[in-house]
Parts: C-alpha cells; structure tokens; sequence
C-alpha cells in the first residue's frame, strides 16, 4: 500500500515537472518574437551599462545584454 503511495507521488511530479517544461518553453518562444525594451535603471540594475552613445542603445552586460535601452 505504501508503495503505491509513493508511486502515485512519483507519477504525479513527473507530470508537473513536463507541464512547467512545456509551460517554459512557450514562454521563450513567445518573448524571441517581440523586441525586448529595458529602461536605464533596469540594465544597470541587471548588472550592464546603458550605452545609448553606441548604435541601437543597447544594454551592454549582465542580465539584459544587448537589450534595447529605451
């Protein structure tokens, strides 16, 4: 009986975790499509340096590199 408990909870995760895979793999798919803007605090806050002087105004580094800064 136990086992079947244990088996149970075992199948169960496995099915969520192949729903949040799914889940995650949309949600990249869907923000490669539209271009992704970031403010100057939200760069520097990523870890990069705002380069609006450069071509395109990107991000340069951290979380947000090469985002547009807007």
């Amino acid at each position: 009986m136990r086992i079947r408990r244990i088996l149970a909870a075992v199948i169960a995760t496995a099915a969520l975790a192949g729903l949040g895979l799914t889940g995650a793999a949309t949600a990249t798919a869907t923000e490669q499509g539209a271009p992704s803007f970031v403010t100057p605090s939200q760069c520097r806050e990523g870890g990069g340096t705002p380069r609006i002087d450069l071509p395109g105004n990107p991000c340069v580094g951290g979380t947000h590199d090469g985002e547009t800064v807007d």
